[in-house]
C-alpha cells in the first residue's frame, strides 16, 4: 500500500480546497466543490470563497442565497453550513440521526413528556404561513402546551425537522435573531445516500481516514460503509500507518507545489476535516487555535497554520492584528502584510486599513 507524506496531503488537500490557486468558479459551483461552507457567522462563507475564488464579490454570494440557489441549515456536526439545493438533499437525510440524539442529549429532559411527532407537525403548519424566528416559533408551539419550555421547543424542531434560514439572514453583515422556513420546496426528506456523502467528501477532502469522515461529519456506522465501498475506492496509508480511503481516479497534488498564503476566516473547513489535523497543523498549533468549540481565524503559511488573525474596526479605520504562533521570516511577514492589506480592501473598502502584530 503506497505511503503518503504529510506534505502530499497537505497539497492534496488544499488543491482540493482551492487554496493553492483561486479559481474561475461560480459561487454555486465553488460551493459544490468545497461541499458546503461553514456558515456559523453570516460572513464566513464570504471570507471563504474570497480565498478561492478570482474576482470574488460580496454581492456574489449574496445573489445565490437570495435566490436559493445555496440554503443554510444545521448539518454536518450539527452546525450552520452553506450548501446548494442539491447536496442539501444528500447531506441533510445523512445527518438527520446525528441530529436527533443532539436533541435529545440538549432538549431530552426538557421536553419529556412531548409527543415530538406532533410538535414537529404543528411547527410545519406554523411555518406553512411564513418565516418565523427560533424564539416566535417556539412561543407559538407553547401556546397549546402548557407549561413547557419554548426554548426547548424551537431548538427541538430546528434539529428534527429541516429547515432552512432564508435572506436576508446569513448574508453579508446581516446578524440578529435567525428565521425559520419550511424546506420541503429542497425534497431534502429522501433515502440517505450514505456512500454518494463519502464520494464527495473525499473528492472534497480525500485522502481520508474513516476517523476524518467521522470527525467532518459527525455521522456515525461510517466504517461499515467504506468497508462496502473498499473494492471502488484506492487505499494509502500515511506517516504514521493510518489506513487512508480516496476516490479511484482522484490524483494526487506534487508535495512541490507552492502553497500562498492564505487569511482564513474561523471554522475555514480544512482544519475541521479531519480527525487528525496534523496535515495542516501541528498538535501543539491545534491547541491555540481549537479552544472548546471554537476555531480561530487562521493564517496559512506554506500550507500549515502560522498564525492567528482578528480584526477591529473603528470609525475611520480597521486594524487587522497577526498573532504569529511561530518564528515568521521576513519573506513570511511581507506576504502576510499584503495578503491581508487585500483582504482588508474587500471588507472595508472605504476605511483605512492597517496590520499590525507581526514581531520576530
Amino acid at each position: 500500500m503506497t505511503r503518503l507524506s504529510t506534505r502530499t496531503l497537505n497539497r492534496t488537500t488544499f488543491e482540493r480546497q482551492l487554496l493553492l490557486e483561486r479559481a474561475d468558479l461560480s459561487t454555486v459551483d465553488a460551493t459544490e466543490r468545497l461541499l458546503g461552507l461553514n456558515a456559523q457567522g453570516p460572513n464566513l462563507p464570504y471570507l471563504a470563497l474570497w480565498n478561492r475564488l478570482r474576482d470574488f464579490e460580496i454581492k456574489d454570494l449574496t445573489a445565490a442565497i437570495e435566490d436559493g440557489s445555496l440554503v443554510r441549515s444545521t448539518l454536518m456536526r450539527a452546525t450552520q453550513h452553506l450548501l446548494s439545493v442539491a447536496d442539501f438533499r444528500l447531506i441533510r437525510p445523512a445527518v438527520a440521526p446525528l441530529l436527533v440524539r443532539v436533541q435529545r442529549n440538549a432538549w431530552g429532559k426538557s421536553t419529556v413528556g412531548i409527543d415530538l411527532d406532533a410538535l414537529v407537525a404543528d411547527a410545519r403548519r406554523l411555518l406553512a404561513e411564513g418565516p418565523l424566528t427560533r424564539p416566535q416559533l417556539g412561543k407559538r408551539l407553547a401556546e397549546s402546551r402548557p407549561g413547557a419550555d419554548p426554548t426547548a421547543l424551537g431548538w427541538t424542531v430546528q434539529y428534527l425537522e429541516p429547515l432552512v434560514h432564508p435572506a436576508p439572514s446569513g448574508t453579508w453583515n446581516v446578524h440578529g435573531a435567525t428565521p425559520f422556513a419550511s424546506a420541503e420546496w429542497t425534497g431534502a426528506t429522501g433515502k440517505t445516500d450514505l456512500p454518494e456523502m463519502i464520494r464527495r467528501y473525499l473528492a472534497a477532502f480525500g485522502p481520508a481516514s474513516v476517523s476524518d469522515a467521522r470527525a467532518w461529519s459527525g455521522v456515525g456506522g461510517l466504517k461499515e460503509v467504506f468497508e462496502e465501498m473498499r473494492p471502488e475506492l484506492r487505499t494509502y496509508t500515511d506517516e504514521n500507518g493510518r489506513e487512508l480511503f480516496d476516490l479511484p481516479d482522484a490524483t494526487l497534488a506534487s508535495a512541490d507545489l507552492p502553497a500562498p498564503v492564505r487569511l482564513v476566516p474561523d471554522f475555514d473547513a480544512p482544519l475541521l476535516a479531519f480527525a487528525d489535523r496534523t496535515r495542516v497543523m501541528t498538535d501543539e498549533v491545534r491547541k491555540a487555535v481549537c479552544i472548546g468549540a471554537s476555531v480561530a481565524a487562521t493564517v496559512l503559511v506554506d500550507g500549515t497554520v502560522a498564525a492567528k488573525w482578528s480584526t477591529k474596526k473603528t470609525k475611520d479605520s480597521v486594524e487587522l492584528t497577526v498573532e504569529p504562533l511561530r518564528l515568521l521570516s521576513k519573506v513570511e511577514r511581507a506576504a502576510i502584510e499584503a495578503e491581508a492589506a487585500r483582504l482588508l480592501a474587500f471588507t472595508e473598502p472605504g476605511l483605512k486599513g492597517v496590520v499590525s502584530g507581526m514581531t520576530g
